[in-house]
């Protein structure tokens, strides 16, 4: 099979870094998906990005597609034929719609039935005929944000398309899309090399353009940023190359420059969190930190698109530049101290929360109520707890958060810190926050976590209260990251608590009209979140769900339950005795109300049914002061004692005796049975595979 190499290559203004990734990907994607539609195989593919381009190389790309034979099985015979064996309208229309004459047309039995069938023949794809509609086709899905018109044009993308490349080896392939036509001639680095650049081959795509200033592969590019980035720091400096910084400079720039710069020792003064933040998000400059102490530094590193005779200059430019933001920064930091943050409390109640949830002053008011009510259970000093939660939005309002909104918790740590608050309330502030992602660290105290649960369970009860559920593309008060931050808090924490006392108690501070079961719907939201939880942990879903069948909410506990019940069920005694545990349910199901007095002995007619019996009580003295004491692991290995006096039982005993009395007594054997195999988990549950 002869093949070659594919090049496509679309020539933009710049893009935005944001979105170069989604976009290339898609076309990327387009093409390889559309080559496999049309039966080309290919060897393997890349692609590669800058701001000013997307492109797709596609190696071992074959000229042409092998021939399809395939058989097309159409109408009964006997709609088919005639009475006469004649060939009726209906096989006609058949035969023509498949490209082939009647006679042509052959007879196969399918599950019983004679129908008619043809043969078709198909010849391969041709490469150099399909591509171009491939890559159309491609290119018009790449999904992007906002489209825009230039010039006189109707033509629409997310920025004005100036060239496109399309190659099949070293054959140009005529493609016309927004008004231009396709040739072999890229561009090189808008300022070194601002001319067309010749591609001779799909395979010499990378290095021609390497040679006219263009990294076109962004990994390389992102790369070289970071070894240039971390080489201009000093022996005790320590440069800080966060991956979303690195991502969204590599989007950049297509020829990187790494260049040091500084900015005046005063304004260290600030908080470094507003620095780093004007550094980082306006300017997208890297900061540096003192290895030893963990200071920021004076200093700061931006990547430059061009490789400058007269680099001070440059450098000059972007301190420039730099000052006015951090000068911002500061005089928001001095005019903020200059008012209490205590006395913003008010202008909350200008801010509204949600419409029908009322405002942020409304909602610091229920975040104080149960956060008052959690920092009893969670052994947190209660007045620190209270004064925590009246002042942790405060800072929503001060001109430092409305101008940088990420510092929010921050900034109003440091004002309450400037105002003489106790230091647990200003930490109390800042890490109520936590965890903002997965991986993230906890609140730093008892204080913290009452106030971050607090928050957090008012935000899912009031939301889900008034019939806004997050769906699967949108999740504006990120319930999602709420219920997971209450899991680990609960959890991680060790913190013992009742979650469904908890909802009720947030739903009760609400004075909106919530739906009436707006706390067992969150219960089972959050509940529902442990699946993805524990998956991460390498734990089975089936263990979760058994665990979650005795109907617990306090997630601590059912935290242990799940490992003990995860260790236990990788033992052979785990799946027979969930085998007979699924038996006793089944068989209990089927049976009438077993209500009355216990299992009577002197009804067991039987050794197998008269040792069960002793053995379950022998067992339930024996787990019960484990189950006070959350030693389930022991419990259930206790559990596995059951194994053989119930394979007795089964084997000896028939359950459903012709005598109603003895029936029902073995019936309510089993069912004491079964509330002995449901006291740590419903065994029941358990996949046997667990894969």
């Amino acid at each position: 099979m002869s093949t070659t190499d594919l090049l496509f290559e679309l020539g933009t203004e710049e893009l935005p870094a944001g979105e170069i990734d989604s976009m290339v990907t898609a076309l990327y994607e387009g093409i390889l998906n559309g080559l496999k539609d049309e039966g080309l195989p290919f060897a393997e593919a890349q692609y590669f990005s800058t701001p000013r381009r997307l492109a797709v190389l596609v190696r071992g790309v074959a000229v042409k597609g092998p021939d399809i034979q395939r058989s097309v099985v159409g109408p009964p015979l006997s709609a088919a034929q005639d009475s006469e064996g004649r060939w009726t309208k209906a096989a006609e229309g058949f035969a023509r719609k498949q490209g082939v004459g009647p006679d042509a047309l052959a007879i196969v039995e399918e599950q019983g039935v004679a129908r008619i069938v043809a043969h078709v023949s198909q010849n391969g794809a041709d490469a150099e005929a399909v591509v171009p509609d491939i890559v159309a086709r491609s290119v018009m899905a790449i999904p992007v944000s906002k489209r825009m018109r230039w010039g006189r044009s109707r033509h629409e993308f997310l920025r004005p398309v100036q060239w496109l490349v399309l190659m099949l080896g070293e054959q140009t392939l005529p493609l016309t899309l927004f008004g231009l036509s396709s040739s072999n001639e890229s561009r090189g680095h808008r300022f070194h090399h601002n001319s067309a650049v010749q591609i001779s081959s799909p395979a010499g795509y990378q290095e021609a353009l390497r040679a006219a200033h263009v990294l076109c592969d962004a990994d390389e590019r992102r790369n070289l940023i970071a070894e240039q980035v971390s080489a201009l720091a000093g022996p005790s400096e320590s440069v800080a190359l966060a991956d979303d910084l690195l991502d969204e400079v590599a989007g950049l720039v297509e020829w990187p420059v790494a260049l040091r710069g500084s900015f005046d020792e005063r304004f260290l003064e600030v908080p470094a969190q507003a620095l780093i933040s004007a550094m980082k998000s306006h300017q997208k400059y890297f900061h540096l930190t003192d290895t030893t102490t963990g200071a920021l530094l004076p200093a700061f590193v931006t990547v430059s698109n061009i490789e400058s005779r007269s680099p001070s200059e440059v450098i000059s430019g972007n301190e420039r530049v730099i000052r006015p933001r951090l000068s911002d920064a500061a005089f928001f930091f001095s005019n903020d101290k200059n008012t209490p943050l205590a006395s913003r409390q008010e202008r909350l109640g200008s801010v509204v929360f949600q419409h029908k949830l009322g405002t942020l002053l409304d909602k610091t008011h229920r975040i104080a109520k149960v956060a008052s009510r959690l920092a009893a259970q969670m052994d947190a000093d209660a007045e620190l707890t209270q004064r925590a939660a009246e002042l942790c939005k405060c800072d929503l309002v001060s001109e430092m958060v409305l101008e940088f909104p990420e510092l929010q918790g921050i900034a109003g740590s440091l004002y309450a810190a400037h105002d003489g608050e106790p230091q647990a309330v200003a930490e109390a502030i800042q890490s109520h926050y936590l965890p903002r992602f997965a991986g993230d660290q906890l609140p730093c105290s008892a204080e913290a976590s009452a106030v971050a649960l607090a928050d957090r369970v008012d935000t899912l009860v009031g939301i889900f209260g008034i019939g806004e559920p997050p769906t699967g593309s949108k999740d504006p008060f990120a319930l999602r990251r709420a219920s997971l931050g209450v899991i680990r808090i609960l959890i991680e924490r060790s913190q013992p608590l009742p979650l469904n006392e908890l909802l009720r108690y947030a739903f009760e501070q609400h004075t909106a009209e919530l739906a009436p079961d707006t706390v067992e719907t969150v219960l089972h939201y959050i509940l529902e979140r442990l699946g993805n939880w524990y998956d991460d942990a390498g734990i089975h879903i089936s263990v979760v769900r058994a665990v979650l069948a005795t109907e617990g909410t306090d997630l601590f506990d059912i935290d242990l339950r799940v490992k003990a019940l995860a260790a236990f069920a990788q033992t052979d005694t785990a799946e027979h005795l969930a085998a007979a545990n699924k038996r006793v349910a089944n068989i209990l199901a089927k049976a009438d109300s077993l209500d009355g007095t216990g299992v009577d002995a002197d009804l067991l007619t039987e050794a197998a049914e008269t040792a069960l019996l002793r053995a379950m009580t022998d067992l339930d003295a024996t787990i019960g002061p484990l189950l006070l004491e959350q030693q389930y692991e022991l419990a259930l290995g206790h559990l596995a004692q059951l194994r053989a006096p119930v394979d007795d039982f089964f084997e000896s005993v028939m359950v459903n005796s012709d005598e109603p009395a003895i029936r029902l007594n073995r019936l309510r054997l089993l069912s004491t049975l079964r509330g002995l195999f449901t006291r740590v988990a419903d065994l029941a549950l358990l996949n046997p595979t667990m894969e």
